[in-house]
């Protein structure tokens, strides 16, 4: 086969895989708010072959940052504290949806096995920075100029907050 006819085929079958994945899309739901589901066509397959495959289908997050909390500004000190605010970020966890045959390993009551493991909220907070500078608040005591400290810095820790949840199955025909 020719290099040009290889590329025009697996262009081809790109295309019918893109149509079926987006006539597919509409079936598989969102589980969590913000995600997009991503179903893997396996019909042809199944069809082609005349054997049942396994039926699989995902859920991707979609992160949203949020608006940081401003600098808090303290009475005494020079510079705000929270000089570099943390930047919140909520999404998801992605989602997995599986359905497999089973040939009979676990007897004849078993015949399928699923997994289902949905799209969870995910909330984080990414690292901040508080700076103190090397001078004091201006002092009425010492004719309004700012007395001299040692300069101290922050990091504030990152926070990741989350609840992941699955099932696993196996019966007849699930």
């Amino acid at each position: 086969m020719k290099p040009t006819t290889r590329g025009t085929l697996a262009a081809a079958v790109t295309g019918v895989a893109a149509a079926v994945a987006a006539v597919g899309a509409a079936a598989v739901p969102a589980a969590a708010a913000g995600t997009v589901p991503v179903p893997v066509p396996l019909d042809g397959v199944e069809k082609s072959l005349n054997t049942e495959v396994p039926r699989l289908g995902m859920e991707l997050p979609l992160l949203m940052p949020g608006a940081p909390d401003g600098p808090r500004y303290v009475e005494g000190r020079l510079l705000p504290d929270r000089a570099l605010p943390q930047l919140p970020i909520s999404g998801g966890l992605p989602g997995l949806g599986l359905r497999a045959p089973l040939p009979h390993v676990l007897g004849d009551d078993f015949d399928h096995v699923g997994v289902d493991a949905p799209a969870g909220d995910l909330r984080t907070l990414a690292p901040g920075l508080s700076v103190e500078a090397p001078l004091t608040a201006p002092d009425p005591k010492n004719f309004g100029l700012p007395g001299l400290q040692l300069p101290r810095a922050g990091v504030l820790a990152p926070v990741v907050q989350t609840v992941a949840g699955g099932d696993l199955g196996a019966g007849p025909g699930l």
